[in-house]
């Protein structure tokens, strides 16, 4: 659930539709996790006023305080892993990553 709240605009909320595929998740799995997220009163959904057929996923002040916790977490690890690894194997990570990335999107095509 972490990793749905970061990608929620805090104060602007975020489309429904656009959470997904900023994921890589199937709508069917996201619409999952929001249920859940809602009923532990993390999340509210909205109508998009600007788009009457859409969904705009917001942050409660619970769901706020969470988002704060999994960056904070986010970021110590990122730190751990960059004070673990030389920057020849960040870098290698990243470039083999990208490989990785680009095969599978030539798989779902």
């Amino acid at each position: 659930m972490g990793f749905v709240l970061i990608n929620i605009h805090s104060s602007e909320g975020t489309a429904a539709t656009k959470i997904a595929p900023m994921m890589g998740l199937e709508s069917r799995s996201l619409t999952r996790i929001l249920k859940a997220m809602e009923q532990k009163h993390l999340i509210e959904k909205h109508p998009d006023t600007k788009d009457g057929r859409s969904v705009r996923i917001f942050l409660t002040p619970a769901g706020r305080e969470k988002k704060l916790v999994a960056v904070k977490t986010i970021k110590e690890f990122n730190e751990k892993i960059r004070d673990a690894l030389t920057d020849e194997e960040v870098n290698s990570f990243f470039k083999l990553f990208e490989k990785i990335h680009t095969v599978i999107e030539k798989i779902e095509k």
